[in-house]
C-alpha cells in the first residue's frame, strides 16, 4: 500500500473522530421528568457502535462526551458486601437456610444493602468506580444443592425448591429496596439454571435433565425470584444444558425467562462463560461466534472479555447493530434505575452514611443471624447446655481458632470476629478453666497455618541481624522504578482492606519487595508461604518456593515444604502485587514437629468436658479449587462425604479418654458422621457462622441461645446411597425422591424445649382449584421459652399416573417463639397449586384425588426427641 493511501486512511480516521466529538450532544437524557425508557433511548441513539460494545462487560468504559461514567459490574453479596473491604459478615447461606426464617433473610438483605450504598457513594466520592465498588451484586446463589458433594452448595438455600424461593425472594427484596422508582441495588439470582457441579468440569459439562426436572426442580425459585421478587439481573451458568450454553440458551434466556416469566432486566454471564462457548464447549469455531451466540440468545452483559469482539462480528455480518442495541438498552437502563445519571439528592439511597458498615444495630443481627442458623443434631441426657458446675473445658480440632473457616467463602473481612474458643471463653461460667490444643489439621496435606511468628525474619546491617525485613513500596504493580517509599515491616501480617499500606499511597494498584534473613531455631521440615487474594513470589536462596499469580475471589493460601537447619541463614524475597483494592498479605506457616493428638489427649485428661471443633473448611468445599486433589476432595468437591481420616481418629482417641464430648461442626456441606452420631453425646451444626461464630456457638452451648436451626439438607449415612454426581435426574435424590433412609433428614434440628402438636383442623374434601386452610395447636411443654419451625408436607397419593412422584413436598412453613406452657395456634393457607404434580412435559397440572398432608416440627416418616407431627388425608375432587 501507498503512502498516500496510508495518509488518506489517518485522515478519514482522524476526521471521523473529529465529527464524533463535534457532534453536538443531546442532554435531555438527563431529564428526570422523562421515562427511564425514554432516556436510554435518548442515550444510546448519540452513541456509536463502538461505544456501544464498551457498556457491555463487565468493567466498561467511560463515554466522557455523553457523561457516561466507567463503570465495574462485578460485586459479591451472599452473605455481607465482599471483597470491599471491612464489612458485617453474617453466616453463610447454607447457615441462614438453617434459620428457615425468611424475615430475618429480608433484614439481613437490607443491611447489606445499606452497607453496599454506602461503600458505593464513598468510593464514588473518591473517584472509584471499579469492580466491587458498584451496586450491582451477584447474589443470591439459588441453585439447588442436588448432592452434597457439590462444592458451591455452601453458597446456596440447601435442596429444596420452596425452601430456596421463599428465602431467595426475601433476600432479592431486602437488596433491592422498596422505593417506587430507584432501585437500591440490582440482585442477580445465579447460576441460571441447571448447574451444581461438578466443579472441576464445568466449563465443558453438559448437563441434561428431563423437562419435568427441569421445571419441578431446577426453576421454579428462579421463577419466583424474577416475578415475586422483583429480580431485576440473573446470572447464566457456565455449564452447557442439555447440549447448549447456559449462557447462549435461546430457550432458557429467552422462551422461558421473558416470554414465560415476563422478565425485562438483564442477563450477565458467569465469568469467561461466553469464552466457553468457543474455548471449552467448542460449540462455534471462533471467539467472534461466541458473543454473538451469547448476545442473540439474551446474554446481555459479559464478565469476560469476548463481547469485546462484537465489532469485528460486525464487520463480518454475523450481528446487526440493532441487536446489539437491545443488549446495552438493557444494562444502560440498570444504571438509570440506580440512580447513576441523577443527582445524589433525588436519589432516596445515596445519603446512606457510612457508619452504618457494621453498625451496633448490624452486629446485633450478625449474632441473631448466627444463632439462628444452629442446628442440634444429638443432645443425649441433655448434656447441652453445659452444667455451670463444670470447671474445666478442653477445646480442640482445626476449627476451634481458625478465622477463615469461620467467613466462608465470598465473604467481606469484619471489624472484628469472635472464633468458637473466644466465645466459649466469654459465655463459660466464671471461674472455668479453658484449655486449647489445636489437635488436627483439616485433612491430610491440608494444615492449618500459622502467621509467621516474630523473631524469624532479619536484616544484615553492618554483618548484625535486625529482626524485621525492608519493604520497597512501589505505586505500580510491577515494582519497577525507583520505590516509592522504603518501610521496615517487623512483622509481615497486613489487612489494608479499606486503606493504603502507607500514608499518601495508593490502595488498590501497588506492589512490596521484601528482603531479608529467615531463621528457624528448630531444624526440620517446615510448611512455609503466603495467604492473600492476590499475586505473591517467595524466593529462598533465590530458588522460587512458593507463587501465587493472580487475584482470586477467595484468600489463597499457599504453602510448600522447605528444610531448613537451625541456626543458618537463608536469603529470603517475598514479592506481593495488589492490582485491586482490598488488598491483604500474610506470611503463615505449619511448625515443625507438632504433636497433635499428644496434645490434644493431654488436654481431653485435664478437662470436665471436651468440645471438638471440627469439620470442613473452605479451602477443601469451594468453587473451583484449583489443584486440589487428596482423599475425598477434588477441585472444590467432595468424592467422599465422611470426614476427614485424620479427624475421625482424634475423635475416637478422645472418645476413649471416657470424657464428655460435644462435637461442634463447622462446614458447608452434609457429612455422614455415623460413628459420632453413634458415640458422641451431643452434636451441633454451625456451618460456617460469620463475624459471630463465637458468639453464636458460645451462647449455645450454655443456654443462652436456644437452638433454632433445621437442616436446609439431607444429611446422609454414606455417599454410597446417592446416584452418580454427574447425573441430574432427580430420581432418589433430596428429600423429596430419597429412597433410603437418612442420618438426619431435612428439616432436622433439636431444642432445649419440647413441642406437642394438638388439634389439627382441614377439610376432608375440597374442590379443584380451591384453597385450603389447615390449623393447628403447638405447644411448648417445657420449662424453656423455644422457637419452633412449623412444616407443612403434601404427599401425592394419586396412582396410575406413570410419572415419578416425589414422596412428599413442603409446601408452607411457619417460625414460631412459643414460651413455657404456651399453646400457640398457627394457620396455613395451602395453594390449589399444592395439590398438583409436574407432568413429562414440564407442565404443572392441578388433580383430582388423595392426598396427605404433614404438619410438624420434622420430616413425614422421622423421629424427633424434641418435636413431632400430625397428619390428615385430604381428597380433591371436581
Amino acid at each position: 500500500m501507498k503512502f498516500n493511501t496510508y495518509l488518506f486512511l489517518l485522515f478519514g480516521f482522524v476526521l471521523s473522530c473529529t465529527n464524533v466529538q463535534a457532534q453536538e450532544v443531546d442532554k435531555s437524557y438527563l431529564d428526570t421528568d422523562l421515562s427511564m425508557e425514554d432516556r436510554v433511548d435518548l442515550l444510546v441513539d448519540q452513541m456509536t457502535l463502538k461505544e456501544k460494545i464498551a457498556q457491555l462487560t463487565d468493567e466498561s468504559k467511560a463515554v466522557p462526551r455523553l457523561d457516561i461514567p466507567e463503570y465495574g459490574w462485578w460485586n459479591e453479596a451472599l452473605h455481607g458486601v465482599a471483597y470491599s473491604g471491612r464489612a458485617t459478615v453474617f453466616p453463610q447461606p447454607i447457615g441462614l437456610a438453617s434459620s428457615w426464617n425468611k424475615d430475618l433473610i429480608y433484614d439481613i438483605a437490607v443491611a447489606v444493602s445499606d452497607e453496599a450504598r454506602a461503600k458505593h457513594h464513598n468510593f464514588v466520592r473518591n473517584g472509584k468506580r471499579n469492580n466491587f465498588q458498584g451496586l450491582t451484586f451477584w447474589a443470591p446463589n439459588i441453585n439447588i444443592f442436588r448432592d452434597p458433594r457439590w462444592g458451591r452448595g455452601i453458597e446456596t438455600y440447601g435442596e429444596d425448591p420452596f425452601l430456596t424461593g421463599r428465602l431467595g425472594v426475601a433476600y432479592v427484596k431486602g437488596l433491592q429496596g422498596e422505593d417506587e422508582k430507584y432501585l437500591k441495588l440490582v440482585a442477580t439470582p445465579k447460576h441460571y439454571a441447571v448447574h451444581s457441579g461438578p466443579e472441576p468440569e464445568r466449563h465443558r459439562f453438559n448437563a441434561t435433565c428431563s423437562d419435568k426436572d427441569l421445571y419441578e426442580t431446577y426453576l421454579p425459585h428462579f421463577k419466583e425470584a424474577i416475578q415475586e421478587g422483583g429480580a431485576y439481573s440473573i446470572m447464566s451458568a457456565y455449564n452447557r444444558f442439555n447440549g447448549e450454553s447456559c449462557s447462549g440458551h435461546k430457550r432458557l434466556l429467552t422462551e422461558i425467562l421473558r416470554d414465560e416469566w415476563g422478565f425485562d432486566g438483564y442477563v450477565v454471564s458467569d465469568c469467561n462463560a461466553i469464552r466457553d462457548i468457543f474455548l471449552h464447549h467448542k460449540i462455534v469455531d471462533s471467539k467472534e461466534e461466541a458473543a454473538v451466540v451469547g448476545i442473540t440468545s439474551g446474554c446481555d452483559l459479559n464478565c469476560g472479555d469476548y463481547y469485546k469482539t462484537l465489532n469485528s462480528a460486525h464487520k463480518q455480518g454475523l450481528i446487526s447493530e440493532e441487536e446489539i442495541d437491545i443488549a446495552v438498552k438493557r444494562v444502560l437502563l440498570a444504571r438509570f434505575k440506580l440512580g447513576m445519571f441523577d443527582a445524589d439528592e433525588i436519589v432516596p439511597y445515596a445519603q446512606i452514611p457510612m457508619s452504618v458498615v457494621n453498625s451496633e444495630e448490624n452486629q446485633k443481627l450478625a449474632i441473631k443471624s448466627a444463632c439462628e442458623s444452629m442446628v442440634l443434631l444429638k443432645n443425649e441426657k441433655n448434656l447441652l447446655p453445659l452444667s455451670e458446675d463444670i470447671k474445666t473445658i478442653g477445646v480442640m480440632g482445626p476449627n476451634a481458632n481458625d478465622l477463615e473457616v469461620l467467613l466462608g467463602n465470598y465473604n467481606g473481612l469484619p471489624f472484628e470476629a469472635s472464633t468458637p474458643l473466644e466465645g466459649i471463653k466469654k459465655y463459660a461460667p466464671k471461674g472455668c478453666n479453658v484449655l486449647y490444643s489445636l489437635g488436627a489439621d483439616w485433612a491430610e496435606g491440608v494444615n492449618v497455618v500459622e502467621t509467621l511468628p516474630k523473631g524469624l525474619l532479619f536484616t544484615k546491617e553492618n554483618g548484625i541481624l535486625k529482626e524485621g525485613l525492608w519493604g520497597e513500596y512501589f505505586s505500580n504493580t510491577k515494582l519497577e522504578g525507583k520505590p516509592a517509599a522504603k518501610h521496615f515491616d517487623k512483622h509481615l501480617a497486613f489487612d489494608w482492606r479499606d486503606g493504603a499500606p502507607l500514608a499518601n499511597f495508593p490502595d488498590d494498584n501497588f506492589s512490596i519487595r521484601w528482603q531479608g534473613i529467615l531463621k528457624v531455631k528448630e531444624s526440620g521440615e517446615y510448611r512455609l508461604g503466603s495467604e492473600a487474594h492476590h499475586e505473591f513470589r517467595i524466593f529462598i536462596d533465590d530458588s522460587l518456593h512458593v507463587k501465587h499469580a493472580e487475584f482470586y475471589h477467595q484468600n489463597t493460601k499457599k504453602v510448600a515444604s522447605v528444610k531448613l537447619e537451625a541456626g543458618k541463614e537463608y536469603n529470603i524475597r517475598i514479592e506481593f502485587v495488589a492490582k485491586t483494592g482490598d488488598a491483604n498479605f500474610r506470611l503463615v506457616w505449619v511448625p515443625n514437629n507438632r504433636k497433635l493428638v499428644e496434645n490434644a489427649l493431654e488436654v481431653a485428661e485435664k478437662s470436665d468436658v471436651v468440645v471438638m471443633c471440627m469439620g470442613l473448611s473452605p479451602r477443601l468445599e469451594g468453587e473451583e479449587i484449583r489443584g486440589l486433589k487428596i482423599d475425598g476432595f477434588y477441585g472444590g468437591d467432595r468424592t467422599d462425604i465422611v470426614l476427614p481420616e485424620n479427624q475421625q481418629e482424634l475423635i475416637k482417641a478422645v472418645a476413649k479418654t471416657g470424657k464428655p464430648i460435644v462435637l461442634v461442626l463447622l462446614n458447608g456441606s452434609a457429612l455422614a458422621i455415623n460413628w459420632s452420631d453413634k458415640n458422641i453425646p451431643a452434636i451441633l451444626e454451625a456451618w460456617y457462622p460469620g463475624q459471630a461464630a463465637g458468639d453464636a456457638i458460645g451462647k449455645t452451648l450454655f443456654g443462652e441461645n436456644n437452638p433454632s436451626g433445621r437442616l436446609p439438607v439431607t444429611f446422609y449415612k454414606s455417599v454410597n446411597d446417592l446416584p452418580d454426581f454427574s447425573d441430574y435426574s432427580m430420581k432418589n435424590r433430596t428429600y423429596r425422591y430419597f429412597e433410603g433412609e437418612a442420618l438426619y433428614p431435612f428439616g432436622y434440628g433439636l431444642s432445649y424445649s419440647n413441642f406437642k402438636y394438638s388439634n389439627l383442623k382441614i377439610a376432608k374434601k375440597s374442590k379443584l382449584g380451591d384453597s385450603v386452610t389447615l390449623e393447628v395447636d403447638i405447644r411448648n411443654t417445657s420449662e424453656l421459652e423455644g422457637e419452633e419451625v412449623v412444616q407443612v408436607y403434601i404427599s401425592n397419593k394419586i396412582k396410575d399416573l406413570k410419572i415419578d412422584l416425589p414422596i412428599t413436598s413442603l409446601k408452607s412453613f411457619s417460625k414460631l417463639k412459643i414460651n413455657s406452657r404456651e399453646t400457640k395456634t398457627v394457620t396455613f393457607e395451602l395453594k390449589p397449586e399444592y395439590f398438583s404434580y409436574v407432568d413429562k412435559l414440564g407442565k404443572t397440572v392441578l388433580s383430582e384425588g388423595d392426598f396427605e398432608v404433614f404438619v410438624g416440627g420434622v420430616l413425614p416418616g422421622y423421629k424427633s426427641a424434641t418435636t413431632e407431627g400430625l397428619s390428615a388425608k385430604i381428597h380433591i375432587e371436581k
